[in-house]
């Protein structure tokens, strides 16, 4: 477990979506920060607003740094523990994605996506494991997705990226035990589709516009969960609320019905559209042109309040109903 206030926590993909507001959490519970992205400009952004929310000039750590390159992954550890003395917690959020059918994507792009989502967390826990271990202690988080349990059409690298992501902590949690170290966690978050750029910067093969498939959740839903995980570790962790949750029992029940389900939505979300859409690498090799931002601008707040105001008018009705039937049968009962 991790104690938040002055722990020191690396967060990787840290510029924008879900990592930016995994930042942003932690400044605001007064942890020390240190941020990981390419793009230095839209770091420093974050770390000013880390600073802001915890009124504390030394709060966050700039990193220039390409996950996907071991060297710098490892470079950015040292820096770390050079400002700070030590890393407490580590999550591997950074993450790219493409769209696309497998026979008409490049494998170029492919490998990419590859490189940066899985090896990128593949040398981020590197890093983090080596200190861990000889500390020991330390929480390991790496952001995976539902859809590293329920394949995605249309989106087989990220797919792919998302399922090894898991294998990833399962077997490094197996390996830890089995080298007797205690008081080092590995922990999984799953997230539902998140309001992010991600779409906006999406290396794009498909001919159509890629939108979030429904329910769309906000990123600081994911980054309290990511939170959470460092606070009081388990093995997975699905932020997406009671519908994520959902999706994931229905797959264990029905596999082919879910994988079916998202497929449908996934085509969906893919919208045609009336002009060209060109093939483009998009965020890939360099940042894109999305804005560095916590949200995509897909209205995901908007969407929970709603789905919250829902829940709650169904509690009520039910409520109601099941008041009126104890009425209706006390009635009868004095008949």
């Amino acid at each position: 477990m991790v104690r938040i206030e002055n722990s020191v926590v690396v967060v990787t993909g840290a510029s924008s979506g879900i990592g930016r507001a995994t930042a942003l959490a932690l400044a605001r519970e007064r942890a020390r920060v240190v941020l990981l992205a390419r793009r230095a400009e839209a770091l420093e952004e974050v770390a000013a607003q880390c600073r802001a929310a915890a009124d504390d000039p030394d709060v966050a750590l700039v990193v220039p740094t390409d996950v996907s390159d071991p060297d710098a992954v490892e470079a950015a550890a040292e820096a770390t523990v050079s400002r700070f003395g030590r890393i407490d917690g580590w999550v591997n959020c950074a993450g790219v994605t493409m769209f696309g059918p497998l026979l008409d994507v490049p494998l170029a792009d492919m490998r990419r996506v590859l490189d940066v989502n899985l090896m990128g967390c593949v040398h981020g826990s590197r890093s983090a494991l080596r200190r861990f271990t000889a500390q020991g202690s330390g929480v390991l988080v790496n952001v995976s997705s539902l859809l590293g349990r329920i394949a995605q059409p249309h989106g087989t690298a990220y797919t792919m990226s998302k399922f090894a992501i898991r294998g990833l902590g399962h077997a490094l949690r197996e390996e830890l035990r089995l080298e007797g170290v205690r008081g080092v966690s590995v922990s999984t978050v799953l997230p539902a589709a998140i309001d992010t750029p991600i779409y906006a910067s999406a290396a794009n093969h498909s001919g159509r516009v890629p939108n979030p498939p429904p329910p769309v959740y906000t990123a600081e839903r994911t980054a309290k969960v990511v939170v959470a995980q460092l606070r009081r570790p388990r093995r997975e962790a699905v932020a997406g609320g009671v519908l994520g949750r959902a999706f994931v029992l229905q797959h264990l029940l029905a596999p082919r019905v879910a994988e079916r389900v998202l497929a449908i939505d996934v085509d969906r979300s893919l919208r045609r559209d009336s002009g060209e859409v060109r093939p483009t690498s998009g965020s890939l090799y360099a940042p894109g042109a999305a804005p560095a931002a916590v949200d995509g601008g897909w209205d995901g707040a908007r969407r929970e309040r709603r789905r919250r105001a829902a829940a709650v008018g169904a509690t009520a009705a039910a409520g109601l109903l099941a008041f009126a039937g104890l009425g209706w049968r006390g009635a009868r009962t004095t008949r």
